[in-house]
């Protein structure tokens, strides 16, 4: 069966804010909050270590984020931030919440810093496929900041990188580094400052939520690996008001550098006005394919997209496509590709293959 690897999940958001245990099942989850407000507040739950298991899902890009306190809307007590020493102690303790989840559970969740423990996790998986009776792997994470708020100045991402962070997206909102979703704006000085020290360290850049000004400066000036962990083509979101995606021009960039684009399934996403098409029921993976299949036809070949679905990230269940309930449905991505004529090698690359080639290139060698 294929792996999958899945560049965006709020796993420490989610375990620090709303109390969820990763640990146990989707269903689980669901069935303890079912008379709580979270549900109504980030969707009921998608993710459970036995659906990883069920997706063969081997490798998570775990995020750490916060809310700026601008941007919460107060239906729910979470975490917020207003000042940089604020957002610092907050992603912070988003970390420290992975480091407790991997020594806590060795067996379900590992984290992955180096080549070589992503090359020795990777041989776990394979061996288990090889011989079912083993015992199932832990699903690996590696480290991703989304937001660079949590960096106080740009001198403190070698301080961030010995701690284990791996990769940097330095917006969600506008930040004081640049633009971001709903706050337009440029690459600041401080902003060139701290993907110059990204690049001294060998951090993996990710352009998502950076306003177009914002990532179109980024590709051109960053040295090092430039991603996109969870971004849809926005050129195929018919109706979309808002600077969240990427325009063609900036694929385009992403693709001449060796960059990967992991895309979200999130029903506006796919369709900005699909309550007005139908609703939920009417939104089909289909409409998911045709963004893998955009991507790969601007790029020509399957070597630049991928799977960064987002989840648990402020939705859950409610707003993704009718035929996914958790994330062990991912693996109903493979006949659906194969239908549009991706061969194995291909439906490899955009389940795994992509992201498994960003790690292995970039990550510290051991």
């Amino acid at each position: 069966m294929t792996l999958i690897i899945d560049a965006h999940e709020d796993l420490a958001w989610n375990m620090v804010n709303l109390g969820r245990d990763y640990t146990r099942s989707a269903f689980e989850i669901r069935q303890d909050e079912e008379n709580s407000p979270i549900p109504a507040y980030n969707g009921n739950t998608l993710l459970g270590w036995p659906q990883y298991q069920q997706a063969n899902l081997t490798i998570i890009f775990g995020t750490l984020f916060c809310t700026p306190r601008r941007r919460d809307n107060g239906k729910y007590k979470i975490q917020v931030y207003e000042t940089p020493q604020e957002a610092h102690q907050c992603y912070r303790q988003n970390l420290d919440a992975y480091f407790e989840l991997a020594e806590q559970h060795p067996q379900k969740f590992q984290l992955l810093f180096s080549q070589v423990d992503v090359n020795a996790h990777l041989e776990r998986w394979q061996a288990h496929q090889a011989e079912e009776q083993t015992p199932p792997p832990p699903v690996g994470i590696v480290i991703l900041m989304e937001g660079a708020d949590g960096i106080q100045t740009p001198e403190e991402v070698e301080q961030w990188f010995d701690w284990g962070v791996r990769l940097i997206g330095p917006a969600w909102a506008g930040t004081r580094y640049c633009g971001g979703t709903l706050e337009p704006g440029p690459l600041t000085k401080a902003g060139y400052s701290l993907l110059d020290h990204m690049a001294d360290r060998g951090l993996i850049l990710d352009i998502s939520h950076m306003d177009h000004l914002s990532a179109r400066q980024a590709l051109d000036h960053y040295a090092g690996q430039v991603i996109a962990s969870h971004a849809n083509a926005e050129s195929l979101i018919s109706g979309i008001t808002v600077n969240r995606h990427l325009k063609e021009e900036t694929i385009l960039q992403l693709i001449e550098r060796e960059g990967v684009m992991g895309l979200v399934p999130l029903i506006s996403f796919l369709d900005w006005n699909w309550r007005d098409h139908g609703g939920r029921q009417a939104i089909g993976l289909e409409k998911y394919i045709a963004q893998i299949d955009h991507v790969c036809q601007l790029a020509g070949n399957a070597r630049h997209v991928a799977i960064g679905t987002d989840f648990d990230g402020g939705f859950g269940v409610e707003a993704v496509p009718h035929e996914i309930d958790t994330i062990a449905d991912l693996p109903k991505l493979i006949p659906l590709l194969e239908e549009k004529g991706y061969n194995q090698s291909d439906i490899d690359c955009i389940m795994h293959g992509n992201w498994l080639r960003i790690l292995t290139n970039n990550l510290p060698t051991s």
